[in-house]
């Protein structure tokens, strides 16, 4: 099984579940077409086959994302161990380190868990705070044990860069970056963002890697399958944006015939095969968390991971 290291500190599988559909009803529909028992038991399934790595935010589901996690890890009884990720949004009025410590510790208590493995920032924010200030509290909850790891999302390479001094001047490692990853956007490939994490051993961890189901084959121009929810306002899904996709979809197709792979698990296998790039797709329900899984254990060829590459 492919695995990534975090900072030199924390090795997980290649792959992890993003959860900011469990709890989130505002987007996600979360209490309608599905509810607790459905993310439970894909939580459940995750670990089975092996996917450990979950990642969440204290501002997915006003904190019931982050609940539900807390539950289920107080109710798992499998023996693997299980890394938790979350993040810390830097609003406003968040204008001291003390505020940072607060709201780790709401985190911590909604989780039900006394260290958490990766802490990131959500969002390159600074308003009152400022970065130096921000890293600095990080660091020190690091020294005090109550976060393993240190990341950030939505940086730029610059921002990422800035964050890295100036945590490696408390003695902390920045571990990771999210951003947005995938067939269909790979701005971090343009702007510096991918080159400069390599340079400086960050993990990308790639959020929204199959955008919605578009990588998943579900949404066609001539598929029955229509859109809900917050997808219906997507350009995207419009048939005038599946139509500029269809030589994507036809190669994911073509590729998952050649491996006995379903479209979903070569669009995400791609971003594995690169090395230090580990997506975290969601997964509302235990069958597609099994479907997740099935990303691992083997590798796109480089031959087929370059034609992939070269449909923009």
């Amino acid at each position: 099984m492919q695995t990534v290291t975090f900072a030199g500190q924390l090795t997980t599988p290649a792959l992890g579940i993003g959860t900011w559909a469990w709890g989130d009803a505002l987007f996600w529909s979360y209490g309608k077409d599905y509810g607790q028992l459905e993310v439970e038991a894909a939580f459940k399934t995750a670990i089975e086959q092996g996917v450990t790595f979950f990642d969440t935010a204290e501002v997915y589901g006003f904190g019931k994302s982050e609940k539900l996690i807390g539950q289920f890890l107080a109710s798992n009884s499998t023996q693997k161990p299980v890394q938790i990720a979350t993040k810390f949004f830097p609003l406003p009025w968040r204008w001291n380190q003390q505020s940072v410590k607060d709201a780790l510790t709401a985190s911590l208590e909604r989780l039900q868990v006394k260290q958490i493995a990766l802490y990131q920032v959500h969002w390159p924010f600074d308003f009152f705070l400022g970065q130096q200030a921000l890293m600095e509290a990080l660091a020190q909850e690091v020294h005090q044990g109550r976060i393993l790891t240190v990341g950030v999302s939505n940086y730029s390479a610059e921002q990422m860069t800035q964050a890295h001094h100036l945590l490696k001047e408390q003695g902390v490692p920045l571990a990771v970056n999210q951003v947005r990853y995938s067939l269909l956007s790979r701005q971090i490939e343009s702007n510096g963002v991918l080159e400069t994490a390599k340079q400086l051993g960050i993990t990308i961890l790639a959020y929204s890697p199959l955008e919605q189901g578009l990588l998943t084959g579900k949404y066609q121009v001539n598929s029955a399958t229509r859109p809900e929810g917050a997808r219906k306002l997507d350009s995207r899904f419009s048939r005038q944006g599946l139509e500029k996709i269809v030589p994507l979809l036809l190669q994911l197709e073509h590729l998952s015939q050649k491996y006995q792979k379903t479209p979903a698990q070569i669009a995400l296998n791609w971003l594995i095969s690169q090395g230090g790039v580990m997506p975290i797709p969601g997964a509302k329900t235990a069958e597609q968390a099994r479907q997740n899984a099935g990303v691992l254990g083997w590798q796109l060829s480089q031959e087929d991971f370059t034609e992939l590459a070269q449909i923009k």
